[in-house]
């Protein structure tokens, strides 16, 4: 019986003309022997334009649901995904050749790395593509890094939420994505990195795609009040299971 990778993608209707490319870059993924990926469409709602967008695929599955953001679908989808590990693609994005299998030779090879992240470039409206500056490098991310940059560079992260992969167990026992409305992934990474050592590929494992109708383009997304309201309560979550000293794997 076949191991499996659960993808999970929030979608909402204005996203859903981007599904076929992520589709592609998923159908590109190879994996081991023994290994498969199962693809878990969550929409943020309750609608139409997003179900024509879906591929008919046996590995793929369309769930809809009251609409709360992303981080309420990714965590209504947790719900019923299976499997051993979990991978974001967000459905305007694309995963680079090789991402499946390279996040899933880090966790494989090391029990004690909770989750991986990958090297990000962004993907330009006439399909140019555009790389940072000041990656990590290329391996282990010691517990509490992430958290430790984020403070000391005005919340911003050295790794791309966008690009998770984790232990299921683990983002269940978690709870998911925050229920935010914005920076829930952020939220995620940083209760992950408090409790558990991470990984970075500096291969590249995701096209980011730029477009308009991004929410993080919006202006309420940078709103300084509510930024600061998201910050907080994102730093004291991570903060305290760090206190607690809740810890994966549990015994050391």
């Amino acid at each position: 019986m076949s191991r499996r990778i659960t993808v999970i993608t929030a979608v909402h209707a204005p996203s859903a003309r981007f599904l076929p490319d992520a589709y592609k870059s998923l159908c590109e993924q190879e994996l081991p022997a023994g290994w498969e990926w199962h693809w878990l469409v969550q929409e943020d709602g309750y609608g139409q334009e997003v179900a024509p967008y879906v591929p008919e695929d046996a590995r793929v599955t369309f769930r809809q649901g009251r609409a709360g953001g992303p981080g309420v679908a990714r965590t209504t989808a947790l719900g019923v995904a299976g499997g051993e590990y979990l991978k974001v693609l967000d459905a305007d994005d694309q995963l680079a050749p090789g991402a499946l299998a390279r996040d899933l030779a880090a966790l494989e090879a090391d029990p004690g790395i909770g989750w991986a992240t990958s090297r990000v470039l962004d993907l330009l409206p006439d399909g140019s593509t555009v790389g940072f500056a000041g990656d990590p490098g290329h391996g282990r991310l010691p517990e509490g890094s992430v958290m430790r940059f984020w403070q000391e560079h005005d919340f911003r992260l050295p790794v791309h939420p966008a690009t998770l992969f984790a232990r299921r167990e683990l983002v269940l026992a978690l709870g998911g994505w925050m229920a935010l409305p914005a920076s829930e992934d952020t939220g995620l990474l940083l209760a992950l990195d408090a409790c558990s050592h991470g990984w970075f590929s500096s291969e590249v494992g995701l096209y980011y795609r730029k477009w308009e109708g991004q929410v993080t383009n919006q202006l309420a997304h940078s709103a300084r009040v509510e930024r600061d309201a998201r910050m907080a309560l994102v730093e004291q979550r991570a903060l305290a299971l760090a206190r607690l000293r809740w810890q994966y794997p549990a015994a050391r």
